[in-house]
């Protein structure tokens, strides 16, 4: 026998069995199998509360579109971006993007009107399933959306289900919005808060007018995801719905806005007047500067705008506050933020209210108009932008930054306007002052803050 038929005689009985059968192991061409998907049981552990992203909703045996579907996780809270289930005995799971601790939810109901019945349980796997909350209730002709709070009873998970149960009526519960928060890594911001208090459009006190938070609360890690929570990219994330309540009877807009508290949770210093909590401009009376907290001022912001309103009356329509300066009763400056639906870039302008007076506006990227075109320099939702509110005696200066360092700047004369006059104190004031009370009612404003630094200068005898 030759060397060559030997040879081949050896390789082809490497390659086979004693029965002669291919000992092969990689999967066959006509094979459509594949390895069973590995699931990762373990928990974890974090102290952070954040949006968690949802990357998929299926709904079984249910004959709406997959945009419909998408419509309860598209970030849109108006009636026209809403699901409505065919029957009242339904069932939704939401996919996360990444596993998480799953530690809260908003749900924002299509009617408000009633209460909506429902459980929510979580899974590793989409197949075994654990009950987080059973038998909820929601609350009937409310303002603010749904808070689903797990308390104790936080899961780790990767699916979650929500069994709709029907309405107070034995009717199908249409959603508008379903968000999930809680944790796959902690996050953590560095703006400091024990030197401001958070206005929110709850009245838990009852009052009539919306909730403060007060600066020791605030600092301590106060949060509420439907106004006021931490972003997994170390920010901290302020929303405004149109409706909600109101921070005096003389404001027509719902906020989430911080207020500058130069006391520090030193209530011996009261709120209002001139004194350690308050500012002044170094214009004023000698006898208003050794008072003052603190003399002139810079506001120094990192902000992305994330979410302005497209519903409502076309003056108010994408219109949001991002920052002011308050005095008394009147603001020497506000700062807005405007994107008009049909436009991918947002405007940014500012309003200098004299003492008792009219407003003057400067707009310093492109326009505020109802109308306005698209600003070919503007800012589109989500891009960071920097922005310095400065007073030295009455000049005041605003200058925004772009992300790709081009600066914008407005000077204005304050000479004439009257808050250099005694008894006039002023404070800053960041965050979401949604411009807008005329859009549906889970329309919303919503910005991520990643830097609010205040200075003053201090009086010297």
């Amino acid at each position: 026998m030759s060397r060559f038929i030997i040879l081949l005689l050896t390789l082809l009985l490497a390659n086979c069995s004693i029965d002669g059968s291919n000992e092969e192991t990689t999967k066959n061409e006509d094979d459509n199998t594949t390895p069973a998907e590995v699931i990762d049981y373990s928990e974890i552990t974090c102290s952070a509360t954040y949006d968690l992203p949802i990357a998929e909703v299926t709904i079984p045996e249910q004959s709406a579109s997959p945009s419909e579907i998408a419509y309860m996780t598209d970030g849109v809270k108006t009636v026209s971006s809403a699901w409505q289930p065919n029957a009242s005995q339904t069932f939704i799971t939401f996919k996360l993007e990444q596993k998480s601790l799953i530690k809260e939810f908003v749900i924002s109901w299509l009617d408000n009107t009633v209460a909506h019945n429902f459980d929510i349980s979580t899974s590793f796997d989409d197949n075994e399933w654990h009950s987080l909350a059973t038998n909820i209730t929601s609350t009937a002709n409310y303002i603010i959306a749904d808070r689903i709070n797990l308390s104790n009873s936080a899961q780790t998970g990767s699916y979650i289900k929500l069994q709709l149960n029907g309405d107070e009526n034995n009717q199908a519960s249409g959603i508008i919005e379903f968000e999930a928060f809680g944790c796959n890594q902690e996050a953590a911001h560095n703006i400091e808060l024990i030197d401001w208090y958070l206005s929110v459009q709850t009245d838990e006190d009852n009052n009539g007018k919306s909730d403060s938070i007060k600066e020791t609360a605030l600092a301590d890690g106060y949060f509420d995801p439907r106004f006021f929570y931490p972003s997994a990219d170390s920010g901290l994330v302020f929303t405004s719905s149109v409706k909600g309540y109101k921070t005096s009877t003389n404001t027509k807009y719902v906020r989430s806005e911080l207020r500058e508290m130069l006391r520090r949770g030193n209530s011996n210093h009261k709120t209002q007047g001139v004194n350690k909590n308050n500012w002044v401009f170094s214009s004023a009376p000698s006898a208003d500067l050794s008072k003052a907290g603190g003399i002139d001022g810079i506001l120094d912001v990192e902000v992305a705008v994330n979410s302005v309103t497209t519903t409502g009356e076309d003056y108010q329509v994408g219109r949001v506050i991002i920052g002011q300066i308050h005095a008394n009763d009147d603001e020497p400056v506000r700062l807005y933020y405007r994107k008009l639906p049909n436009n991918s870039n947002g405007s940014i302008y500012i309003a200098h209210e004299l003492l008792e007076g009219d407003d003057t506006y400067y707009e310093l990227i492109g326009s505020r108009s109802n109308n306005a075109s698209n600003p070919s320099d503007g800012i589109p939702l989500n891009e960071k932008f920097s922005y310095q509110i400065k007073v030295v005696g009455n000049q005041l200066t605003v200058t925004v930054t772009k992300n790709d360092n081009q600066t914008y700047t407005q000077v204005v004369d304050m000479s004439n306007s009257r808050y250099d006059e005694g008894g006039q104190y002023m404070y800053f004031k960041a965050g979401v002052y949604n411009q807008n009370n005329s859009g549906d009612l889970h329309d919303y404003v919503q910005a991520t803050f990643y830097k609010i630094d205040n200075a003053h200068e201090q009086y010297e005898f």
